[in-house]
């Protein structure tokens, strides 16, 4: 699978650049968003959209969403060469939440370097991280691969519905995070992941149906993409558990970060209901600080461990990402196809960056 996305990514990267060029220009913005009633300052939007959403991508991510996307197209029987458009709208739609998220959250770091509301100001970045929520709108209304009104409609329909739920997520995560105490129950926390994280996977695998003409495999595909990125985030949470762990007393850009960002992870309401009253307030008032020394952020990473709350959680993304390959198996798929994205939950839950 790590030879599969190193292979399309710059391909993505590619589509990307096509759709939001590293530099804009007058003609550009014409041509994407309509022709100015007076005149658009080119150099004021690439300051404030291109120049802070490249940064972000150069930064890394492995594309995975719209890589997922090409993999679903390939499976139903279509050339993914021919969606490579479509392929980037949750890849947008992703990173714009990430922009937001870090605002939010009051995020120090992203992929290694300063969050952008760092460098470009919390007023910029929001609204870079806005924009990419409608751009992918633009991407339908180009309609490449000539879809039908009928079928363009239905898109627009599932992007709404599925942005909505996204931040119906968002929202309860914000409310969790501001709060000292960790109140949330485990199906709130999978129902906060299958809106703020699974919401994501779903727009990738219900448009590669869409667009393919495949809406009768759409429930099926969305519920496996739903399970499994689900899984993703849980083992995405262990990761960085086991990497502070890892680390001992050397920590570095990124390590320990769900510690410092307070976040109530799966792990963290498992070692609540499991350690004492004394261990329990310890560890909510670490993840409440507005600070962590590195001490605090390895005591966090020790009473998860010592609660079986790391090896439960890590259980717990194996179970999901078997149920989406069982949702896999009731759709209508190439078995080439299918095999590759039964393949990629394993990656999500078993990878090791």
């Amino acid at each position: 699978m790590h030879d599969v996305l190193a292979e399309w990514r710059p391909v993505v990267d590619e589509a990307l650049a096509g759709i939001l060029p590293r530099e804009l220009d007058g003609a550009y913005l014409s041509e994407f968003f309509g022709e100015p009633t007076y005149r658009y300052d080119a150099e004021a939007v690439q300051r404030a959209l291109a120049d802070p959403i490249w940064d972000l991508l150069d930064r890394g991510g492995k594309r995975w969403r719209a890589v997922l996307f090409l993999l679903f197209v390939e499976a139903f029987g279509e050339d993914p060469e021919a969606y490579l458009e479509y392929a980037c709208i949750p890849e947008i739609i992703h990173n714009g939440t990430i922009i937001v998220d870090d605002v939010e959250d009051g995020a120090r770091l992203r992929r290694g370097e300063p969050a952008l509301h760092r460098v470009y100001g919390t007023d910029v970045a929001l609204n870079a991280g806005n924009a990419m929520y409608f751009v992918p709108l633009k991407i339908v209304g180009r309609n490449p691969g000539d879809l039908d009104a009928s079928t363009r409609l239905r898109v627009y329909e599932m992007l709404m519905e599925e942005l909505n739920r996204t931040h119906l997520g968002q929202g309860m995560d914000i409310v969790w995070h501001n709060r000292r105490a960790v109140e949330a129950t485990e199906d709130e926390y999978l129902e906060m992941c299958a809106c703020k994280t699974g919401c994501l996977g779903r727009i990738v695998a219900r448009l590669a149906a869409l667009v393919t003409g495949n809406e009768g495999d759409e429930p099926h595909v969305a519920r496996y993409a739903e399970s499994m990125s689900v899984a993703f985030q849980i083992a995405d949470d262990v990761l960085d558990v086991e990497h502070a762990a890892e680390h001992g007393g050397d920590f570095g850009k990124d390590v320990g970060n769900d510690v410092r960002e307070g976040k109530k992870t799966l792990m963290v309401i498992r070692s609540v209901r499991a350690a004492d009253a004394e261990t329990v307030a310890r560890l909510e008032g670490i993840l409440a600080a507005e600070e962590n020394t590195d001490e605090e952020v390895r005591e966090v990473v020790e009473i998860l461990r010592s609660t079986g709350a790391v090896e439960s959680a890590r259980e717990t993304a194996r179970e999901l990402a078997a149920e989406a390959r069982d949702h896999l198996d009731r759709a209508e798929l190439d078995p080439e196809g299918a095999e590759q994205l039964a393949e990629f939950t394993r990656f999500v839950v078993e990878r090791e960056v």
